[in-house]
């Protein structure tokens, strides 16, 4: 199926297929995305230096890593598990028992506040 031109044929120039989504190129992506976050979790005690997308910090041993990531990954793809993990870090410290930031964030009473 295809659009109309203006002289009434169809096109077929979108009906391409989007080798990116395919079963082999999906593998070699998460393969590159466990890669990558496997070598943040062994790199952990390392300064992260590095700034990917939706503000991840990665220390600069896992460069590499990243850029396989990046390379074998939609852009998309590559933000949406940037977010997941950013996401199961921020739930993960919350419930770790020894971090001082863990549990609900507390708000001031009013009765703190006085006019």
């Amino acid at each position: 199926m295809g659009w109309l031109t203006k002289d009434g044929q169809v096109s077929r120039e979108d009906d391409k297929i989007h080798t990116d989504v395919l079963a082999e190129a999906r593998k070699a992506c998460y393969k590159a995305r466990d890669a990558f976050y496997a070598c943040m979790e062994k790199e952990v005690d390392k300064k992260p230096t590095e700034i990917a997308s939706v503000g991840l910090l990665y220390p600069s041993d896992c460069k590499g890593a990243r850029a396989e990531f990046v390379s074998q990954c939609r852009p998309t793809w590559v933000k949406h598990f940037d977010r997941q993990y950013c996401a199961k870090k921020r739930v993960q410290r919350l419930l770790d028992s020894d971090d001082p930031r863990r549990g609900p964030i507390t708000l001031p009473q009013p009765y703190t506040f006085k006019p």
